[in-house]
């Protein structure tokens, strides 16, 4: 039993670290950690019934455009920090009651709820997946839970051993994760009224809201995306305020000589990515230089506290560790400038078709081609240079909107 109890902890110890990949990729240890996992990511990439878990559910690198995607992404911060909160106090409480030799803990939190420690670490878990939406985390979440109960039930069973009377009394007046009061009312309509079949039944339907919500909010996202589509040629706005700039100057934009020549070349669907010039997460489209590949930037805890508690910052201009104390927006002299990067990526789309389910479906190839950077006023082009295939990342799976 203790050997069965180690590998259930390892199994929620490994979601952790595949949950909190958006933090090992932005940090100097990012190369140790794909040497391991990228491996599972590819695997689970080479045939259509595992690809999906690779793939992202949420916008990541554009902006949200709708209220409901910001407050979910909103959402995802709170979850994480409560829920690590509540995992932290019920902790320290456990190991203050086991050190100074002063008994079970029963206080706080443990007066309502036998395992606030694991309900603290699902709502982790949970704001986590938010945070860095692949379905993998999703699917590893529900894992977790079940995880979670299983535990909870050993310990309840060697707590009975040990304290038999008392325990059970606690048992009476207590609910398991959430308060009785609450527990009995969401599990009333439940066709199984105790034991280990309803408790399968409640995870059961956990996991399948929670992925069938997820492929929800990627249906909506892709509904969202700011985009502006001519022909074969689709642009993606990563700051939605860009879509108006798009629908006047875009179809100028692709007349200009050295773009146009490129795309002449090109057969099927190209799709373009909008965005400031020193946009910071654009190494996640394409290897567009060794400054965009965030594990080099060493400003990982400046990252990482945007990334929880300033969600759209970095997105729309945020942190002077991620930029600079201008931020992407401004011009060197104090005015606002109007250079945009343009990443041209080509789209190996199934039926050719131009719509956003097809550019942005998980089977999809997308192959970076070259870049632009353009004053979209004076139309005056800056940079152009060809890319290569891979991302900033190489060919780790990385978010494509």
């Amino acid at each position: 039993m203790a050997r069965s109890r180690a590998v259930w902890r390892s199994v929620i110890v490994l979601y952790f670290i595949i949950g909190l990949e958006i933090l090992i990729m932005i940090s100097p240890a990012a190369g140790f950690f794909y040497a391991a996992f990228n491996p599972v990511l590819l695997s689970l990439a080479q045939t259509s019934a595992t690809r999906w878990l690779t793939a992202f559910y949420l916008p990541h690198m554009v902006s949200p455009s709708t209220p409901l995607l910001q407050t979910v992404r909103v959402a995802g911060s709170v979850l994480f920090v409560i829920g690590t909160l509540m995992f932290l106090v019920c902790a320290s409480q456990v190991y203050y009651h086991k050190f100074m030799r002063k008994g079970v803990a029963l206080g706080g939190l443990y007066t309502w709820i036998r395992h606030p420690q694991y309900l603290g670490l699902a709502i982790t878990g949970l704001g986590l997946s938010i945070l860095w939406p692949r379905f993998l985390t999703v699917a590893l979440w529900a894992v977790m839970v079940a995880l979670y109960y299983a535990l909870a039930r050993d310990e309840e069973r060697r707590m009975l051993g040990e304290f038999e009377a008392g325990y059970r009394e606690y048992m009476d007046r207590t609910g398991m994760f959430l308060p009785p009061g609450v527990e009995t009312a969401v599990t009333r309509f439940l066709p199984v009224r105790s034991g280990t079949p309803k408790a399968v039944l409640v995870i059961g339907l956990l996991a399948i809201c929670a992925i069938g919500g997820t492929v929800g909010l990627r249906a909506y996202t892709l509904d969202s995306l700011p985009l502006w589509s001519d022909g074969p040629v689709t642009a993606l706005a990563i700051l939605p305020t860009d879509i108006a700039l798009l629908a006047h100057r875009m179809p100028a934009v692709l007349e200009i000589p050295e773009i146009k020549a490129r795309l002449a070349g090109q057969t099927g669907s190209v799709l373009a990515y909008v965005m400031p010039k020193d946009y910071v997460m654009q190494g996640m489209i394409a290897d567009t230089g060794g400054e965009w590949q965030l594990y080099k930037r060493h400003h990982t805890l400046a990252m990482i506290w945007d990334w929880i508690f300033h969600p759209f910052g970095h997105l729309e201009g945020g942190h002077f560790a991620m930029h600079g104390p201008m931020g992407p927006m401004a011009g060197g002299g104090g005015g606002i400038s109007l250079v945009r990067r343009l990443i041209f990526l080509r789209v190996e789309t199934w039926n050719g078709q131009q719509n956003p389910s097809a550019l942005f479906a998980i089977n999809v190839r997308r192959s970076p081609l070259f870049l632009a950077d353009v004053e979209m006023h004076t139309l005056a082009l800056q940079t152009v240079r060809d890319l290569p295939r891979d991302t900033g990342w190489g060919r780790v799976p990385t978010p494509i909107f």
